[in-house]
């Protein structure tokens, strides 16, 4: 996948009233960057079935996702992703993993039922992502779909799994980025002539008082980046307006 577009869906109905903190979001946010990759969306949403499946149904319908769920995947009746997960993105049913329920009952014996046999049930070709806490498994799908616990100690490392396995590194952009000391209003007719498949930001700011903006472009073309970077460049000059050049990867 050339661009995979990265979202994190943290489920968690403890972390909207308040009862547990987030720590997925900022994780998995960094160990993206780490690797040149930024993430494309992240959702904290409730325990609630309907809204998880359209979470998902959302997702699923971008080519180019890549997703880390968090949360969910355990054996009591809240946790639900691993149906739904089932009913998105296979063909609704769950069916045992041998591998995951021989774990189950090598470390839980006879207790591991009637209940907790039950995490072993996972969407059809679904693999495993490795617990290095107490190797109850989080699982995947299609190599870009991930389902983790919603315990940091044991999804993180089930993210850097991932990510080192199918998204080591991200693909070389080049970027170019300036400030130029004026509001982003004067440059909104250069914006609209850009290439629609450069990647770009305005970012105003103040100064003193007085406005600035920091214009940045990249691409994974390095000539069309730099032919639509040039465009503030010439836009500027020709205004005089005054500007630095901050970034200017070279090929």
């Amino acid at each position: 996948m050339k661009n995979p577009h990265f979202y994190a869906v943290i489920i968690g109905s403890e972390i909207l009233n308040g009862r547990r903190e987030d720590k997925h979001f900022l994780y998995l946010r960094d160990a993206l960057l780490r690797r040149g990759f930024t993430l494309f969306s992240s959702s904290i949403i409730k325990d609630d079935p309907v809204l998880i499946h359209n979470t998902f149904s959302m997702i699923k319908n971008d080519p180019d996702a890549v997703m880390f769920s968090f949360g969910g995947i355990g054996s009591t009746p809240d946790d639900l992703t691993r149906q739904i997960a089932s009913n998105v993105f296979s063909d609704g049913e769950l069916i045992p993993h041998e591998q995951f329920t021989q774990d189950i009952i090598e470390r839980f014996a006879e207790a591991a039922y009637p209940h907790r046999v039950h995490m072993a049930e996972l969407p059809k070709k679904s693999e495993l992502l490795h617990n290095t806490i107490n190797n109850m498994s989080g699982f995947y799908l299609e190599d870009r779909f991930f389902f983790m616990p919603g315990f940091p100690e044991m999804s993180h490392p089930m993210v850097e799994e991932a990510l080192e396995y199918f998204y080591p590194n991200a693909p070389l952009h080049y970027r170019h980025t300036l400030i130029a000391q004026t509001s982003e209003n004067t440059l909104i007719d250069v914006m609209n002539r850009m290439d629609k498949s450069v990647d770009f930001s305005s970012l105003p700011m103040m100064n003193g008082g007085n406005p600035i903006v920091e214009i940045s472009v990249a691409s994974l073309d390095y000539e069309l980046g730099i032919q639509n970077f040039q465009l503030f460049i010439d836009a500027l000059e020709e205004k005089l307006i005054p500007f630095e050049i901050i970034l200017n990867n070279k090929k």
